[in-house]
């Protein structure tokens, strides 16, 4: 290999950036005593270039000669000290953890740990002593990337949080069994920015797609051993790289993972499509104090992970995965901001869910903190303040559960919401007062500090759990594939299995599933909030009763698309789905951002909601504190010249009638939604008549 011409280069920005006719690499560790950058060529032969520096703790180095393409990492020096955050060893290559995209997979064969592993297993292992072998043949590779990518007229739809519908869905199961996608391209960035694809979408009226995690990831060694994947990729390694399984393989005619990226964000949004990234910062694929050495471990290992209280090298564990991301630290929290404002404004994605986000709001004590630097950071910043921002507002640590207690204008994932739904439809006793509040966009948890109704993303089913098919077909779960010997997953569904477990032919069974099943998605629909649909529930797919699919990289969780059109009932509920969305976007009514109060608005002579028995009077008091029936009904006066509109909800397990309320709330009725077999949408109803309700079944009417 020649050799390379260097100069001492810049400490900003950091990771590695194409400069004229060279490479400027930059690298924070506040606790080394040198770093060697290391070049590999085309055969995997290693350079190792001493960085200039430290400057400001940081590394750095300018090479000519390269550019983009060329795979590197780091080598850092330091002292060898776990119990004081030092875990600084020379023998491993590390992961840029700036680098804007990575290559390859780690090998959980090759003496990828930090310290010397004895032959005979011992628990805990001892990390005190470093392993002095060589591990850069069982690591990925950073890579140096060019930013330059013709954007073309390219905008942000930017779509009101009053007109969003979220679509939850993993780039590679969407489109991996799709037969209308390209070869090269399914399951991939392209596959989504297909034809077919955004087809799809557009079709069934959603405004935003909400990726599971595309940052490059790392399998964990459990999952490996078992021969399987990480397939949801909540274990990331690289906060600024698209994870390269979703790219086109370049034998294939592939770009690569960031211009390909770059391509599916332009092409929907051109459809009028926003993307929203499901981002996990509060840990890292490297695990706890045991695991491998990849990456932020072996570069600054006190600045990256937050430490249990008086231990001695022990993370703390917040999020179950074995380490915890310190956003306390000012260069965590920088790696944070500077991901976040890259994926903005360099891949021009719209917002973020941030998972267990509870941890990222933690102050340097541990508590949730509305003032913490991270709230502050996104508050002030003039790029991500103006993007959409979702919680997943909970976490393991203590007083982890905090829905609710996120400042505006964050929206949250409403946990409440899920599981009331599921508790009315199967039947379930005194769930009505929860419900009402859920229906309403939740004011207990949302009405107050300047909140509104979209701060509640309305949700019953997600990516952890039952499909929504699966939902109404098994009463527990069924995760034998996973290799946990059904140990993994949630024991409580709040299921239903409508009287058989899993799959039937009985047609009475069937007929019951689809209805409460429908019901559900109409609740979701009708309810003040935002509303999110998970990948498949609209063609009726089905994860045979697993609620725990995250190592299923498999035919179990893709979408099956050859079934789904071969198959009326997927059809059917495809046009079931466009008709919710399409209800509400006609429906301003379903929309608002304002709590409703149950008094007259807008100078209108009936309240803004009116909760009503079976009987058609209005209910009172004792209706609420003493519900004794799983069965609800509600009027909402019209909103800016749209009719008004009159929910039955049946959630019980025998039929009841509703009584009409008269026409002082409206002269007549259309049959807008039927989620029974035999729907009748668009019958005419007079305003004195009656409506008679299956089990399980929801009507939506509108005023003529």
């Amino acid at each position: 290999m020649p050799p390379y011409a260097t100069q001492p280069g810049t400490p900003h920005p950091l990771g590695a950036r194409v400069d004229g006719d060279g490479v400027n690499f930059a690298l924070y560790s506040a606790s080394a005593t040198g770093a060697d950058l290391c070049l590999f060529d085309d055969t995997g032969r290693e350079t190792r270039l001493p960085a200039a520096g430290p400057t400001a703790h940081v590394w750095h180095l300018r090479v000519s000669g390269i550019g983009p393409g060329q795979r590197y990492g780091w080598r850092v020096h330091g002292p060898y000290a776990p119990e004081r955050g030092e875990r600084h060893n020379p023998n491993k290559l590390l992961v840029d953890p700036y680098a804007r995209a990575i290559e390859g997979r780690l090998d959980w064969r090759g003496p990828i740990y930090g310290f010397r592993r004895e032959p005979r297993a011992i628990t805990p292992p001892d990390d005190s002593i470093p392993c002095d072998r060589d591990d850069a043949a069982a690591k990925p590779r950073s890579l140096v990337v060019d930013d330059v990518f013709d954007w073309g007229a390219d905008r942000p739809p930017r779509v009101p949080w009053g007109d969003t519908v979220l679509y939850e869905l993993h780039v590679k199961g969407f489109t991996r069994r799709h037969s209308r996608v390209p070869e090269p391209h399914r399951g991939t960035f392209l596959g989504l920015a297909s034809d077919a694809a955004i087809e799809h979408l557009v079709s069934l009226g959603v405004t935003s797609v909400e990726l599971l995690p595309i940052h490059a990831h790392l399998d964990e060694p459990a999952v490996s051993a078992r021969g399987m994947t990480n397939y949801w990729g909540y274990s990331t390694v690289g906060y600024f790289a698209p994870d390269d399984r979703f790219a086109v393989p370049r034998a294939q005619g592939g770009e690569g993972a960031v211009r390909e990226f770059k391509r599916m964000v332009a092409r929907l949004h051109a459809a009028g499509l926003e993307v929203i990234l499901d981002v996990v910062y509060n840990h890292t694929c490297e695990g706890d104090r045991w695991g491998p050495t990849v990456s932020f471990r072996g570069i600054d290992d006190a600045t990256y992970y937050r430490r249990k209280p008086g231990s001695a090298g022990e993370y703390a564990d917040l999020a179950g995965c074995g380490n915890t991301v310190d956003l306390s630290h000012p260069q965590a929290l920088k790696l944070l901001a500077d991901s976040l404002r890259y994926w903005v404004t360099e891949m021009h994605v719209d917002g973020f869910r941030f998972d267990l986000a509870v941890i990222l709001g933690r102050n340097t004590v541990g508590a949730f903190d509305l003032r913490s630097a991270f709230f502050a950071v996104l508050q002030q910043d003039p790029v991500l303040s103006g993007v959409k921002l979702l919680a997943e507002p909970w976490d393991l640590g203590e007083d982890g559960y905090r829905l609710g207690g996120f400042p505006p204008p964050w929206a949250e994932w409403n946990g409440r919401f899920r599981d009331s739904v599921r508790r009315f439809w199967r039947g379930d006793a005194q769930v009505v007062p929860d419900v009402g509040y859920r229906l309403t966009g939740s004011s207990d948890l949302f009405a107050h500090g300047a909140r509104t109704t979209h701060a509640s993303v309305n949700f019953v089913t997600a990516h952890d759990g039952f499909t929504l098919r699966d939902l109404v077909s098994y009463q527990r779960k069924h995760n034998l594939a996973n290799g946990e010997r059904d140990a993994d997953g949630l024991t409580e569904n709040l299921s239903q299995n409508c009287g058989v477990e899993g799959e039937t032919d009985d047609p009475a069974v069937l007929a019951r599933r689809r209805t409460i099943a429908r019901s559900i998605l109409a609740t979701v629909f009708v309810s003040r909030g935002v509303p999110m649909l998970l990948m498949g529930d609209e063609l009726w797919r089905t994860q045979r009763g697993n609620n725990n699919p995250y190592c299923q990289d498999s035919e179990l969780t893709w979408v099956d698309w050859p079934a789904a059109d071969a198959d009326p009932e997927a059809r059917d509920t495809f046009e079931f789905v466009r008709s919710l969305l399409a209800l509400r976007k006609g429906q301003p009514v379903l929309r608002g951002s304002d709590f409703l109060r149950g008094k007259p608005s807008d100078g209108g002579r009936n309240n803004d909601i009116t909760w009503l028995r079976a009987d058609g009077t209005e209910m009172t008091g004792p209706d609420w504190e003493r519900p004794a029936r799983a069965r609800l009904a509600f009027h909402l006066a019209g909103a800016g010249g749209s009719p008004p509109i009159l929910v039955l909800m049946n959630g019980e397990s025998t039929p009841a009638t509703f009584a009409l309320p008269g026409p002082v709330y409206g002269p007549s009725w259309r049959v807008a939604i039927d989620t029974r077999p035999k729907a009748q949408v668009g019958s005419q109803l007079a305003a004195a008549g009656s409506v008679a309700l299956d089990a399980g079944a929801l009507v939506v009417l509108t005023g003529d």
